[in-house]
């Protein structure tokens, strides 16, 4: 089993996390483990902002197009593939890093979250299919009620919470409290930011640019393989707001207006995430600098122990 110390590159969407691992790519002979809970899901390349084709040939990611969009993907799920990848990279006498916003991922991977109990398969299907009829606040409400301690989410998060409580008799934060895996990795956080002005700018450029790359498109092209509009993998920001203009519910316009907005509040609970739920070394960086000086510094700083 792999251990050690791994860098581990966060920060809220579009602060430049792919730029400064690229620019790490002179300092490491390295490869990138990402931690992107929408970046799993293939043919969704615009929506979910993954490296581009160039950017991936020339380092290679771990995590990226894994998954049909339709199917789900659970934090638990991510974290032991996650060690079997940095166990590979490692093998390579490669260093793995792991990029990305996702702070679920970054946790399971690095603490460990609790043994998924047995859950009766068709159980599980029968409950997964009533509860796919239920609108969001509904499936919020449940879980809240099943769940004293449910912290919140979509819709995935919300239905899991639901059936391990009803399907086990023990509520989610029960066999997350009893049941922790043993810690794997020891993490050293390099934890990216910029002014909440900046990085507003540059979430409002990124919608705009998705938009005119074809973003409506290549959700139409997703949509048109039956997937349903909520689906797993259609229901993240960027993705959805598509869904809702080939649906009729906003004009065409506001596509990237909207996206805007869910992104900003989306980066600012990443931001409240990555200040409080660290546990580890943490190196903040502004993020405002080129990020080959970032890289230069994470470089420089970084110690195997």
């Amino acid at each position: 089993m792999a251990v050690g110390r791994i860098p581990v590159i966060l920060g809220p969407t579009a602060v430049g996390k792919t730029a400064v691992a690229l620019a790490l790519a002179a300092h490491w002979p390295l490869e990138v483990v990402s931690a992107d809970s929408r970046q799993v899901y293939r043919r969704l390349d615009i929506g979910t902002a993954k490296p581009s084709r160039k950017e991936l040939a020339r380092l290679p990611h771990h995590g990226v197009d894994i998954l049909d969009p339709g199917h789900r993907y659970s934090a638990g799920r991510y974290a032991a593939a996650a060690r079997g990848w940095i166990e590979e990279v490692q093998a390579r006498a490669k260093l793995p890093v792991v990029v990305g916003g996702t702070g679920l991922y970054v946790r399971a991977l690095m603490e460990g979250l609790f043994r998924e109990p047995s859950l009766d398969a068709g159980h599980r299907r029968a409950l997964e299919a009533e509860l796919e009829q239920l609108p969001l606040s509904e499936l919020i409400r449940w879980a809240s009620r099943l769940d004293p301690a449910y912290g919140g989410g979509g819709r995935q998060r919300a239905m899991r919470s639901i059936e391990i409580a009803l399907l086990t008799g023990h509520p989610l934060s029960y066999w997350q409290r009893t049941a922790r895996e043993q810690r794997h990795f020891e993490p050293w956080y390099v934890v990216l930011s910029v002014p909440r002005p900046v990085l507003h700018l540059r979430i409002e450029r990124r919608a705009a640019e998705m938009v005119q790359r074809g973003l409506i498109e290549e959700v139409a092209s997703v949509l048109a393989e039956g997937h349903a509009a909520h689906a797993p993998g259609l229901d993240g920001i960027g993705i959805k707001e598509a869904v809702e203009y080939l649906h009729g519910v906003r004009p065409r316009e506001s596509v990237a207006g909207a996206i805007t907005v869910s992104t900003r509040q989306y980066a600012k609970r990443q931001e409240t995430w990555f200040r409080h739920q660290l546990d580890g070394s943490v190196l903040r960086l502004d993020a405002t600098r080129p990020a080959t000086d970032l890289a230069a510094e994470i470089a420089a700083q970084w110690s195997p122990t």
